[in-house]
């Protein structure tokens, strides 16, 4: 990816170093947005992009790497956990070094903007404005309106503050241990959270809290990998749009396929325990999710990313 030299977003808070008070108690009960922030269908916007379908979804904030916590996402998303969970997030963040100075934390700066540029127009197409998400960055444990995280549940969106959450090591994790490596494999992983940011503002995410009460596990988890693949689509219409401002290189693409593979519920399962259960998939498949990336990348258009509708 050509990122280098490219504008950084303000919205990066830096709490790397930080110590946490406590241990791991579970992400707790959802904030979320109330009704929701829904952009109604209609043409225009960059290319082929319209508004966002008025879609009826689900979950919530989930890590990429979620099997090997040993917990289920959805119950550390909606209190299933116990634990002292946290009113707010206000920890203090430290100044992001200069520009040039720490090229991690540059690139995460510059794929947050770009991600910020195209929401920002697909928003405006429908005569709405974009409220762009945080960014922080954090080593081991974080406080977050959702409750306290650790690294070990990899990177995730708490809709109760609106904030995406990344220990950079993961994406040394990423590389090493799940075997997706390239600098458009990270980017993807942070424009599939990003993608969970938009479904909170049009109302994906505060659905599920409220339908999720009369649902059985199961009917849960089915329902979560329906909203995995859309954030996994509109990590697609993101690469679309990178590929249309000449950001992406020859082998990009195929970085971001690999990574959506890698990290299939089917993939994971079978990575960690030798077998697949697919009743408590709540991600997708290995071939779900590169389907429905290369889907939101093929057409460039968020109206394409209808995971609820039919199968997927």
């Amino acid at each position: 990816m050509k990122w280098q030299g490219r504008e950084r977003s303000s919205n990066i808070e830096d709490r790397r170093g930080q110590r946490s008070g406590g241990g791991l108690g579970g992400l707790g009960g959802l904030g979320g947005s109330g009704g929701g922030f829904r952009i109604p269908t209609g043409g225009g916007g960059r290319g082929s992009k319209g508004g966002i379908s008025s879609l009826i979804g689900i979950v919530v904030v989930l890590g990429i790497i979620w099997f090997v916590t040993g917990q289920n996402p959805l119950d550390m998303m909606t209190g299933g956990n116990s634990g002292t969970i946290p009113s707010s997030s206000s920890a203090s963040s430290r100044q992001l070094p200069a520009q040039g100075e720490d090229e991690l934390a540059d690139f995460v700066g510059v794929v947050v903007k770009e991600t910020e540029n195209l929401w920002t127009d697909v928003f405006a197409a429908s005569g709405q404005n974009y409220p762009e998400p945080k960014v922080v960055l954090f080593t081991d444990q974080v406080n977050t309106a959702c409750g306290m995280a650790d690294a070990s549940v990899g990177p995730f969106y708490c809709p109760g503050d609106s904030k995406v959450y990344i220990d950079l090591s993961f994406y040394d994790e990423l590389h090493r241990k799940f075997g997706a490596p390239g600098d458009f494999a990270q980017a993807y992983v942070l424009a599939h959270e990003v993608g969970h940011h938009i479904q909170n503002l049009t109302g994906v995410l505060p659905e599920f809290n409220r339908r999720r009460q009369a649902m059985s596990q199961e009917q849960a988890n089915a329902y979560s990998v329906r909203v995995e693949l859309q954030a996994d689509c509109y990590a697609g219409v993101w690469a679309n749009y990178a590929g249309q401002q000449n950001l992406l290189e020859s082998e990009d693409i195929e970085e971001a396929l690999n990574a959506a593979n890698q990290i299939g519920d089917d993939t994971l399962q079978k990575r960690m325990q030798g077998f697949a259960v697919p009743k408590t998939f709540n991600h997708g498949t290995s071939a779900q999710r590169k389907t429905w990336f290369q889907r939101g990348y093929s057409s460039g258009d968020p109206n394409q990313c209808d995971t609820f509708s039919g199968s997927v």
